[in-house]
């Protein structure tokens, strides 16, 4: 992590110019500086590039507003991450969509062992507040170095970073907007005390307002920072399902805490949990059994003859289960309904007895293996 150059800057700042057609820029001409030194009639060769990109890399502008940037990085002491930097965040480098540059400040650790980001309404309810504050309690308990990420909203984003605050844990707020202001401004000293342990991040420069468009665009940060993605309440429609489904998208785990089917604020997390798209937990032991996390002093559980399992019905589910991972390995729960021809909730129940036994096990994408 450190303070990037003036060309990889500048290279963010290109209209026209993305984060997808960056990283082309990048693996085609091998760094930002060779982007700006490029011939113009040789850019314009460039897959994807033309006249009129070609063009906007030449503006003199451009450099300009790098400049302006590196003063307020340097000033305000912003630390930064590139994308080519060895440091930058492993698991968003994975993603199609990740960004060129990362601006932030604070005591981050991005690559923290166990990353999550809790997420949810911004009108929560006593039950989603009881749920986010007991969740990472038992969370901090059993794994004090979990990192939480959220986005410094009102609702559940703030109550998440406040318990984790509380118990010690480091949290990250992904904003929407550049880091010469907090929005919204009632959070400010959440986000001051965040700063000792965690911080905030943002891929914005200076100067960006946090406008409507800006919110879904860090969602995808929000999502491919972490292992998993919990959704606490949510409407039918709100950022926190965007959140999950651009988690989804990227083949990580998401989560959700069911509600009454009568209660609004829990229809998002009642249909994601329907749809297979999230997982269903209640507490802090269900996200830690489902994710396989090891338990600091956790003694491994003893094998289990699986060839006890002789008996009709379930027992016989159970070695036709062990049967078909043990012949096509690792299978999404989806791709094993379909081989098994088992509905998906009769499949979902014996997936977890099998687990606690420890005859399968669970991997990150809602996938499982033979132990």
């Amino acid at each position: 992590m450190t303070k990037p150059n003036l060309y990889q800057v500048a290279l963010t700042m290109i209209n026209g110019i993305g984060n997808i057609t960056g990283r082309q820029l990048l693996e085609s001409l091998g760094s930002a500086e060779a982007v700006f030194a490029t011939k113009r009639q040789d850019l314009e060769q460039i897959p994807g590039i033309g006249q009129l990109l070609a063009k906007e890399i030449k503006q003199p502008g451009v450099l300009k507003k790098a400049e302006e940037e590196l003063v307020f990085i340097e000033k305000n002491k912003i630390k930064c991450f590139f994308f080519t930097d060895n440091d930058y965040p492993k698991r968003l480098q994975q993603c199609p969509d990740a960004p060129l540059l990362l601006y932030c400040k604070g005591n981050i650790h991005l690559q923290a062992k166990h990353v999550i980001n809790i997420v949810g309404t911004r009108k929560a309810s006593a039950y989603g507040k009881e749920q986010t504050e007991k969740l990472i309690t038992h969370l901090a308990n059993a794994l004090p170095d979990i990192l939480i990420v959220s986005g410094l909203a009102y609702g559940i984003d703030i109550i998440a970073h406040r318990s984790a605050l509380k118990n010690q844990l480091s949290t990250v707020a992904v904003l929407a907007h550049g880091l010469d202001r907090i929005y919204p401004q009632a959070h400010r000293q959440t986000a001051i005390e965040m700063l000792e342990n965690g911080g905030l991040l943002t891929d914005f420069p200076s100067n960006t307002n946090p406008d409507k468009p800006n919110f879904v665009k860090r969602n995808r940060i929000i999502a491919g920072l972490a292992d998993a993605t919990l959704v606490v309440e949510s409407a039918n429609k709100g950022g926190s399902l965007i959140t999950a489904d651009i988690a989804f998208s990227y083949d990580r785990d998401v989560f959700a805490f069911p509600g009454r089917a009568t209660d609004s604020l829990s229809e998002g997390c009642n249909r994601i949990i329907r749809q297979n798209k999230a997982g269903l937990i209640t507490c802090a032991n269900d996200l830690i059994e489902a994710m396989s996390w090891d338990l600091p002093g956790k003694k491994a559980l003893p094998p289990v003859q699986t060839e006890l399992f002789t008996h009709e019905n379930e027992n016989d589910d159970v070695n036709r289960i062990c049967a078909i991972l043990k012949e096509k390995g690792q299978l999404h729960i989806n791709e094993l309904t379909r081989e098994l021809d088992m509905p998906v909730f009769k499949l979902s129940s014996l997936l977890v007895v099998m687990e606690m036994d420890g005859i399968i096990k669970a991997i990150p994408g809602s996938r499982y293996a033979f132990a």
